[in-house]
């Protein structure tokens, strides 16, 4: 039995308490300076710093990134198909092999506090299975200190090169979780049978799928229609998350409330990476919808943005949604972190906008401390004053990994 004391902390901003950790969940909460130690105890120190859950990032490319490496002018031109072909044309040159890339990433992200992650993984024609075994390689590199979900991601589609969805099918074989897809409609052009293969793929292997979807609102509509009618009609409640669907946000309300009524009694889930124009996030909560936040690619040949912090990322997502309040950004501290689990599948919705769960005595020890006098002004300054525990053990702190820990 390991022990650890959190001396001095402030669980999402309340009043200062000690938590103990036995083995890997929260095992006692008492009053700060109570809580004794003994010979074996690691004791942590808090000095007064906000104790929350550990980031969750549920949508990011971990092998698409340059995280690490010089930078690099953005040359892609518009469109999904374009980037993706830029890409392409590219990831092969960088300057350290692609399952380097994928661990320094990785690593960087459990250091700025993410130890859960549901990571996409490119299948195609193109690159085979060669992306997919370099994120197995970071998941493997870092199972100490974070647990790892990888889709097997269809980014060229399924249709309009021969063989990409045999390949997507070996990819489940060869130790993916998740089953993506990607555009219906705009990509494939054909959405019955993309989708089709994907709901196949994903009861061949009973795993949950993953739906890119980038297309405008009508398009979005009638893809996520499609989406619906196949979970009813294949009884797949709770196994399916649409990634992106920020068209969807532009639809008249009335269109997008009956939608979101047709998510909540479906159990669909959603992934946004906070873009510009941010969905209905207040909304959605309102529907009990499950919404996780992610980073996307990261500086790489899509973007030039990303530096692997979701601290970072819960900042853009209050602030691209125009959120002052507290409780909003507060609320955005709890997507990032506990929603996501809630998307993956490893911890219960939120409840609501002041649902703030995570912490209890019985909760798993995977954790983050970080400087700031309320949790919205830690979101404000996003200070490098960090400690983050996975499973109740430290595994890194002022943003650089421990020895050991993996």
């Amino acid at each position: 039995m390991t022990r650890t004391i959190l001396q001095d902390v402030r669980p999402w901003g309340g009043a200062a308490v000690d938590v103990v950790l036995t083995d890997d969940a929260i095992s006692d909460i008492l009053p700060a300076g109570t809580a004794g130690t003994a010979v074996g105890d690691v004791r942590v120190a808090g000095r007064g710093r906000i104790l929350l859950p550990s980031f969750s990032d549920v949508h990011v490319h971990l092998d698409s990134t340059r995280i690490g490496l010089p930078f690099r002018p953005h040359t892609g031109s518009p469109g999904v198909w374009n980037m993706m072909l830029n890409d392409r044309s590219h990831w092969r040159e960088a300057e350290q092999p692609i399952a380097w890339r994928t661990t320094e990433t990785l690593g960087r992200m459990i250091a700025h506090g993410t130890t859960s992650v549901r990571s996409y993984a490119q299948v195609d024609v193109d690159c085979g299975l060669e992306r997919l075994d370099a994120v197995i390689a970071a998941k493997e590199a870092h199972a100490g200190r974070a647990d790892v979900e990888i889709i097997a991601f269809p980014q060229a589609g399924l249709l309009r090169e021969e063989g990409s969805a045999e390949l997507l099918a070996r990819a489940m074989e060869h130790g993916a979780d998740v089953v993506g897809g990607i555009d219906p409609c705009a990509l494939d052009r054909d959405p019955a049978r993309h989708l089709d293969i994907v709901f196949d793929i994903a009861q061949r292997f009973d795993a949950p799928i993953d739906i890119h979807l980038h297309e405008p609102d009508q398009l979005a509509r009638f893809s996520a229609e499609l989406v619906v009618e196949r979970v009813k009609a294949l009884d797949l409640r709770g196994r399916v998350t649409i990634s992106h669907g920020y068209g969807l946000a532009k639809l008249p309300e009335r269109e997008l409330r009956a939608l979101l009524e047709e998510f909540a009694a479906c159990d669909i889930a959603w992934a946004t990476i906070a873009p510009p124009s941010p969905l209905p996030t207040l909304l959605l909560a309102e529907y009990g919808i499950r919404l996780g936040l992610g980073e996307d690619g990261q500086r790489d040949y899509w973007t030039p943005y990303g530096n692997a912090d979701m601290l970072d990322r819960t900042w853009q997502m209050s602030f691209t949604n125009g959120f002052r309040r507290d409780v909003d950004v507060e609320h955005c501290v709890a997507v990032a972190t506990m929603g996501g689990r809630s998307v993956i599948g490893t911890a219960p919705r939120l409840a609501g906008i002041d649902d703030r769960p995570g912490l209890a005595i019985g909760d798993r020890a995977d954790l983050v401390l970080v400087a700031g006098d309320t949790v919205a002004a830690a979101v404000m300054d996003r200070s490098p004053d960090r400690t983050v525990l996975h499973r109740g053990g430290v595994v890194a702190d002022a943003l650089a990994l421990v020895e050991g820990a993996a």
